[in-house]
């Protein structure tokens, strides 16, 4: 590959739209990112406009090139990482949406879904590795479907498309000549068999999806269409793609079984590569697909955690707390403890291993002499305590004692969260050179398909460490601390049942 050439990585996030271009060192040269509108209809319902996304994120890339001073020609290929489950359907005819994409947030589904728990629970976990919630796509198309005047007559006429977000972006990219998504998207919506490796036919009459509406599924590392030379200005192959979460358990270079990775964005996610075989949870996680790569799967076990950056945002935006995300830390350390207080944030239920999706967020512990640092520390807080959770979960599941985790995502710049996690896990906390470790995950998986690096083992020797965080809590100060957060899980739990029952 010419020394002058480059990776273009597009990350299509729930709040953001962000491009990074990476050399062979796997070093940002340049990034552009744009917020976008986060639209709430009604309580529990969550969308974004799918024109948004797309413009928000053509625009970035043509940004990210002119930082950089480089000509679409010197980009080898581009690779896709998005926001997973959130759900878009569109006209193939016009390329147009019939409705709003509903975000992977969203709890309108609900009771649809815990309609189907007692009859369809251990076919949809053995077939996809999912637990049934309203958080994957399948009931998101079916209620499009039902609830879009004609969307079902269009459906079943074959002129709907439905797509994840990375099938959308490359639908736009490659003006309507694509319409695919990869393993790890597909795993992800609640109607794909992961062990057979295709669409469940038994889902889709369940939920009525005629299958006509189908992205084809290729491989992670694959060529997935060509992005049109009039938006960049040159062709330029699409050829990686993974869901975000599994792109940054790839960007973390997690490739052996037993690796661990956790990432702290809107939501918090912690995957561990189990390789090869797939093995259903018993403790409430999901198994889904890591990556394809030259005809061989990689399954992982996974905790999805709903709301962990967006407490943050939360403090900002609804309680006014401060100014920028970024001053959270320094509220947070004007306490030197939380005195007593615990937030437990399930503003959109509560997800592994409770999966409580009638949850609501709660604040316990509260006295005459709290004020908003307290606040703000046990938010920070929470993040580490539900990571704890999962990890916890994913230990009894493998049988591994987990002993460090490595961690990316926007939080992790947050000392005071990054230490409080490896005290509260008994483990060290491991932050690498590169914290874009999402976007350098799919573009990993794009530059492999196209010959940029030359293997896996090229890319293992790039990764590095920064910082590394190791427990100074005893023992016992460890437990008294878990078994508050314990209580504070159980009274948000108690009074999800008392409010739905009463």
């Amino acid at each position: 590959m010419p020394m002058d050439s480059f990776i273009l990585a597009l990350d299509q996030g729930t709040t953001s739209s962000r491009a990074i271009l990476f050399d062979k060192n796997g070093k940002t040269v340049a990034k552009a990112q744009k917020e976008f509108n986060q639209i709430f209809p009604q309580s529990g319902w969550v969308e974004h406009n799918p024109d948004e996304i797309w413009s928000s994120q053509i625009s970035v890339a043509t940004e990210v090139l002119n930082k950089a001073h480089i000509k679409a020609h010197q980009i080898s290929a581009i690779g896709i990482t998005n926001q997973r489950e959130t759900t878009v359907v569109w006209d193939k005819r016009t390329g147009r949406a019939i409705y709003n994409a509903i975000v992977w947030q969203d709890r309108r589904t609900t009771e649809r879904c815990n309609s189907l728990k007692e009859q369809w629970s251990n076919r949809i976990q053995h077939s996809t590795g999912l637990v049934i919630d309203s958080y994957f796509s399948a009931s998101k198309i079916e209620w499009i479907l039902n609830h879009v005047e004609g969307a079902r007559s269009l459906a079943e006429e074959g002129h709907l498309a439905f797509g994840t977000i990375d099938s959308w972006l490359i639908w736009k990219l490659s003006n309507g000549k694509a319409h695919v998504t990869d393993p790890t998207n597909a795993s992800r919506t609640m109607l794909y068999d992961i062990t057979k490796e295709s669409w469940d036919e038994d889902l889709l009459n369940l939920f009525g999806v005629p299958s006509a509406m189908l992205p084809d599924v290729k491989e992670s590392c694959d060529t997935f269409g060509v992005c049109d030379a009039e938006y960049l200005g040159h062709e330029i192959p699409i050829t990686g793609v993974a869901g975000d979460q599994q792109a940054a358990l790839f960007g973390q270079m997690c490739t052996k079984a037993g690796m661990v990775k956790n990432t702290y964005g809107t939501g918090c996610f912690m995957l561990m590569n189990i390789g090869s075989e797939f093995v259903p949870s018993r403790n409430k996680l999901l198994t889904t697909i890591a990556w394809k790569i030259n005809g061989k799967i990689n399954y992982a076990l996974e905790g999805s955690v709903f709301i962990a950056g967006a407490v943050v945002q939360w403090l900002r935006d609804g309680l006014e707390f401060v100014r920028n995300s970024a001053d959270i830390e320094a509220l947070a350390l004007s306490v030197e403890h939380t005195d007593g207080v615990y937030v437990v944030p399930a503003f959109t239920g509560l997800g592994a291993p409770y999966w409580s999706q009638e949850a609501r967020g709660t604040i316990v512990g509260l006295s005459r002499g709290t004020h908003k640092g307290h606040i703000a520390r046990a938010s920070l807080e929470s993040m580490a305590y539900q990571t704890y959770d999962v990890l916890k979960a994913m230990e009894a599941d493998s049988g591994v004692e987990i002993r460090e985790l490595r961690v990316d995502g926007g939080a992790t710049a947050n000392n005071l969260l990054m230490q409080f996690q490896s005290d509260i896990l008994g483990a060290d906390v491991v932050c690498p050179h590169q914290l874009e470790t999402t976007a350098l995950g799919a573009a990993y998986l794009a530059g492999l398909h196209v010959g940029y690096w030359d293997s896996i083992q090229e890319i293992e020797a790039i990764w590095g460490k920064d910082r590394n965080f190791n427990p100074n809590k005893t023992t016992q100060e460890r437990k008294v601390l878990i078994e508050g957060w314990q209580r504070a899980v159980y009274s948000t739990q108690a009074w999800a049942s008392y409010t739905n029952n009463s």
